[in-house]
């Protein structure tokens, strides 16, 4: 809640006027509690599951073969019924694990220092926080993930996550309870080492969600924004490791490809494409070949 009864009194204590993004926030949370911002976390978590993969959810029920040529795994179709019960499952997940771990995290927030106050972060700020973010919580993820593909690790938590070894959309944050709360840490790190404003600890937590829709989606658009964003995985990498399954020990990254690099996770999915690129070579030869006999 803002220490301040009115905007002239906030204006006074900045020594400035309030701009117009300023404005909008102090009409916004000058009545609400910290905590009951920080808990708009749950409900942006909810529509974002629910709102986000719908596109991707619809190209795939409509089976048009202008799409179905950038599916990952084309092969491998999922029914509506089956879709709509993977939605279901993280939705009850939500329900009993994220949401109750969200309304009991608030005082780590409050230790770290994020804050609600005035003044707002500028643009860069934001932008150089959310950087740090995601390299913080892509590194750690890719060390918990790696333990999560040994053998107990796998067993008794990991597999449910790869019960789908082809990704769907729906299925980003569906996983065990447990691994839920593990990966939890990662995320939490780079706030915690950082702290900035409830605002961007918002947009780090749609941010990191959508990626992980993204990378799960099944289908790899050329015109996808993503392929310009330096070592970003995206859903052919991650798609790869859904593939290959509990042996899987390659392309362990959550966003970026650059541990699996340099720690040599990477090498079973760079042979597969350069594979794959070889015999794609070798059809279009044959394909001229038979052109010029033809003629």
């Amino acid at each position: 809640m803002l220490p301040y009864k009115s905007i002239e009194e906030a204006a006074a204590h900045l020594g400035r006027n309030l701009t117009y993004a300023e404005t909008l926030w102090f009409n916004y949370s000058a009545d609400k509690s910290d905590y009951v911002l920080f808990c708009h976390n749950i409900l942006f978590l909810f529509l974002i599951f629910s709102v986000v993969p719908l596109p991707i959810v619809f190209i795939q029920l409509l089976r048009s073969p202008s799409f179905d040529k950038y599916k990952i795994q084309p092969k491998v179709q999922l029914s509506t019924a089956e879709i709509f019960k993977c939605y279901k499952d993280v939705m009850l997940t939500f329900f009993f694990i994220v949401g109750p771990l969200q309304l009991v995290s608030y005082p780590s927030v409050k230790i770290v220092g994020i804050h609600t106050g005035l003044p707002l972060p500028s643009g860069w700020e934001i932008a150089a926080q959310l950087f740090v973010y995601f390299v913080v919580e892509d590194y750690t993820n890719y060390w918990v993930h790696r333990f999560l593909h040994g053998k107990w690790g796998y067993e008794n938590i990991h597999k449910v996550h790869h019960e789908y070894t082809a990704p769907i959309a729906f299925a980003a944050p569906y996983a065990h309870w447990a691994e839920i709360l593990i990966l939890g840490i990662p995320s939490f790190l780079g706030p915690a080492m950082v702290p900035g404003h409830m605002i961007t600890f918002w947009l780090w937590i749609a941010l990191r969600q959508m990626e992980a829709i993204d990378t799960h989606s099944g289908y790899d658009f050329p015109w996808s924004l993503t392929k310009y964003i330096p070592f970003y995985g995206g859903a052919d990498y991650h798609d790869y490791h859904h593939y290959v399954g509990g042996q899987s020990q390659s392309n362990f990254a959550s966003v970026f490809t650059y541990c699996d690099y340099i720690y040599g996770t990477d090498k079973g999915y760079r042979y597969q494409k350069k594979l794959l690129q070889k015999l794609q070579g070798m059809d279009d030869g044959e394909d001229r070949n038979a052109g010029f006999k033809s003629d």
